[in-house]
């Protein structure tokens, strides 16, 4: 386990040894003594933390709290309507491309409906099992060995997304937001109302979104090395400084400045190195 420490904040980060047998899916460890008010920074995935131990992290949202395991569509904390806090928190964070999601989860995240659900209420006592064997395994390779044995096993039992719409994100990721959604119904041989209702219904957000949010989230981890906001806007798509402005506003509640200075973002080349800014396929 790696220490991250930001401010006067103490984290141990573990990442697997291995990759996962799932493509477009990926997970870290985390133990934090004090977690104080981390603002959750929207990410293009469909994000599970599994939680166990004696610590219970809290999520604080516009629609209550949630303790215990949870999972969050694509986007959590848009607005800067999330935040977690708690003591002893010891957790494996998953990040799920939308493309797998569904088949994983059981449910499309567009049931999610934007909000943090409890695990269980997906999975039942499932939910419950896993929490119980990631408190029992002697190690974080053993925990992570785990989860992706689990998960792996309900990918292969789940209903796949389309093919034309994995097609569509797959193009929107590539392009790290800028693909010209217009054209995307074409290249897959679909109407365009075909696409956006498939698109948003399997995965949880329409095509224009999910291009909005990549781009986001690819300039946030730019903003996040040190990089100015008129180079960041320049380089990634916007129409100006200004654009970029609305945009980081638009989904964490904060200015350019604020993001570039966020432990969420700060940990990512830790705990998911060689990620790059997007979700995977």
């Amino acid at each position: 386990m790696q220490t991250f420490r930001h401010g006067a904040a103490v984290w141990g980060v573990a990442c697997p040894q291995r990759p996962s047998r799932v493509a477009g899916l990926s997970m870290a460890g985390f133990r934090v003594g004090d977690l104080h008010e981390l603002r959750m920074v929207p990410h293009p995935s469909v994000t599970l933390l599994l939680e166990f131990g004696a610590g219970a992290p809290v999520l604080d949202s516009a629609s209550g709290q949630q303790r215990g395991c949870v999972v969050a569509g694509p986007g959590l904390g848009s607005g800067g309507a999330v935040r977690a806090r708690g003591q002893n928190v010891a957790c494996v964070q998953v990040r799920l491309s939308p493309v797998i999601a569904r088949a994983i989860l059981g449910a499309s995240p567009a049931e999610l409906d934007g909000a943090v659900v409890p695990l269980g209420d997906l999975w039942g006592r499932e939910a419950y099992r896993i929490r119980e064997r990631l408190g029992d395994a002697p190690s974080w390779q053993d925990r992570f060995a785990l989860t992706d044995a689990l998960l792996a096993r309900r990918y292969e039992a789940g209903p796949p997304v389309d093919p034309e719409v994995a097609r569509a994100w797959h193009r929107i990721v590539g392009s790290r937001g800028l693909t010209r959604i217009d054209g995307l119904a074409a290249e897959v041989g679909w109407s365009r109302k075909r696409l956006w209702s498939r698109f948003r219904s399997q995965l949880g957000l329409p095509p224009k979104h999910a291009a909005k949010l990549v781009r986001f989230d690819h300039a946030a981890h730019r903003l996040a090395a040190g990089e100015s906001a008129a180079r960041v806007a320049a380089d990634t798509g916007y129409a100006d400084q200004s654009h970029l402005h609305r945009d980081v506003r638009a989904f964490t509640g904060s200015t350019p400045a604020t993001v570039a200075g966020e432990p969420f973002l700060a940990v990512d080349d830790l705990a998911w190195p060689g990620r790059g800014a997007t979700a995977g396929p």
